[in-house]
């Protein structure tokens, strides 16, 4: 799921390149609010298809692999 790969990249983990990303790093890479951040990895919101292609790019994989 995807919050779940938010919570395991996001602040605590590194993303497959080995980059570190706070909410805030990743929120400002992404043009969206540390607040989008938070509610993603505590699935309260379901981002869109857009973000979704945002966040695949930025942890480098595809968008299928955000989902599996």
């Amino acid at each position: 799921m995807l919050f779940t790969l938010l919570l395991k990249f996001t602040g605590l983990s590194p993303n497959l390149k080995g980059n570190w990303f706070s909410q805030e790093t990743l929120s400002k890479n992404l043009n969206v609010s540390r607040q989008t951040i938070n509610a993603i990895e505590n699935n309260k919101y379901d981002p869109t298809l857009t973000l979704d292609f945002k966040l695949a790019k930025q942890f480098d994989i595809t968008v299928d692999e955000l989902f599996s």
